[in-house]
């Protein structure tokens, strides 16, 4: 798993560089983009959602739009439209912005939920569906989705199957008194994210991609993933559980984590370490825990802490 690690070490490196303080959210990031799945990045404005992403984009080389939701989007105004062109006197389809490799939504939440559904099904299948014509996405295909947690003035919370859809959900918050002294200091003349250089090219990325499915996981190790998830449906606080999707998002993120360590086995460290991150948003808290400020997070976490580890067995091959 070298080659992985070596991939994922670059581009964290690389995008430290911009985003100071916050490797453990940029290795986050990188795993997800690995697992090839999405991120929902949830954080008051100013500390840096976007600039992540575009720093990832240039770190890789990919293709990268940006869209700014707002309510009176439309869901053609994401995904492309047909448009008749009077030369030829055919229809010709003009592509969206969600058609580029890397795609930033800024504040998605503040799109109308039939806005909001024109990702659905590029964010599952990869592909994208107009006037009855499917249109694939290019690979590696990574949304990078930021909301406002605080902020609910014109906004539309994001449904269920939109949350579902997203791999990991990560929160930057505020850096450190040094580290925002250092931010300060790296813009006083230029923005680094325009010195940014490419430092892994998209084979690279698709090759770790597909070596990833080459990670071991025992058979322990899967039995406490669906443990874990099946917890968050029978806990008091939870109104609704995460699905089996989020059981196979812990479970690939677990392999992403593992290969970017270098090793070609996951450990339970890798699962409690992802497990916050991608099952807290799958996980609908119940009215009346509500009131008393129950949160996803916190309740996520008092599973992993009840839950007992697996142990070893010998491997076999």
């Amino acid at each position: 798993m070298k080659e992985v690690q070596t991939v994922a070490q670059r581009i964290i490196t690389n995008v430290e560089k911009v985003i100071i303080g916050k490797r453990h959210e940029i290795q986050l990031t990188v795993n997800g983009l690995l697992a090839q799945g999405h991120i929902l990045i949830e954080d008051v404005p100013g500390v840096g959602k976007t600039v992540l992403a575009k720093s990832l984009a240039r770190s890789i080389g990919c293709s990268f739009k940006r869209i700014q939701f707002t309510p009176d989007m439309l869901p053609s105004d994401i995904t492309g439209i047909s448009m008749f062109n009077q030369k030829t006197r055919e229809f010709e389809f003009r592509p969206g912005p969600v058609h580029a490799q890397i795609v930033v939504t800024d504040e998605i939440n503040r799109a109308t939920p039939k806005t909001q559904a024109a990702l659905l099904e590029a964010m599952e299948e990869r592909q994208v569906t107009v006037d009855g014509t499917t249109y694939p996405m290019d690979r590696p295909f990574l949304v990078l989705a930021t909301q406002n947690p605080i902020e609910y003035e014109g906004t539309f919370p994001l449904p269920e199957a939109q949350l579902d859809r997203f791999l990991l959900r990560i929160s930057l918050g505020y850096p450190e008194k040094e580290d925002e002294v250092r931010v300060l200091d790296s813009q006083q003349f230029q923005h680094p994210v325009d010195q940014l250089e490419q430092v892994v090219s998209v084979d690279e990325l698709l090759a770790a991609q597909e070596k990833l499915k080459e990670v071991f996981v025992d058979p322990l190790i899967k039995s406490y993933i669906v443990e874990l998830v099946r917890q968050t449906r029978r806990h008091p606080d939870v109104y609704l559980g995460a699905s089996p999707r989020g059981s196979l998002a812990l479970y690939k993120s677990g392999q992403a984590r593992a290969a970017s360590m270098g090793r070609d086995y996951v450990i339970p460290d890798d699962v409690k370490a992802l497990a916050v991150s991608a099952l807290a948003h799958r996980v609908i808290i119940g009215p009346a825990a509500r009131i008393k400020d129950v949160d996803s997070r916190a309740v996520v976490q008092e599973i992993i802490n009840s839950v007992p580890v697996p142990g070893a067995q010998a491997r076999t091959r």
